[in-house]
């Protein structure tokens, strides 16, 4: 599956004195959207720490089109970009109960060996999932 959606609803604490979602929070929604993807292909992030392996952001690039508002129920659109090497690419996308787009991201992830802290190849299982993915 090259798509995964996944529902937020935006909590007071996440946006400002105006109700609107402050910037930065952005970031924690596209993460689940990338966790619950990942998830979704039978992969989570726990399992893959357990065995060595961790997925740190060394790239995104977001861009805020409407504001995202206390009490909204967001969709969190994830969808697998490419793979290559060590990194994989995802591109993302808010939208809010309207449909309306909100705001959109790409990310750039790397493999990384938590033992060496250097990039490495993906896991074997990792490798064969993102190969079915059309």
């Amino acid at each position: 599956m090259r798509e995964q959606l996944v529902e937020v609803r935006v909590r007071y604490s996440e946006t400002d004195q105006m109700g609107v979602v402050y910037h930065g929070n952005y970031i924690p929604y596209f993460e689940i959207g990338r966790v619950e993807w990942l998830r979704s292909q039978g992969v989570s992030y726990k399992s893959m720490e357990e065995n060595g392996i961790a997925l740190p952001i060394v790239s995104m690039n977001i861009n805020y089109k409407k504001p995202a508002r206390y009490d909204d129920l967001l969709t969190i659109r994830t969808r697998f970009k490419s793979q290559t090497t060590v990194k994989i690419e995802f591109e993302c996308a808010i939208f809010n109960e309207a449909q309306e787009l909100l705001t959109t991201a790409d990310f750039v992830l790397v493999f990384v060996s938590i033992k060496t802290g250097r990039p490495t190849a993906p896991p074997q299982n990792i490798l064969e999932l993102l190969k079915t993915i059309d």
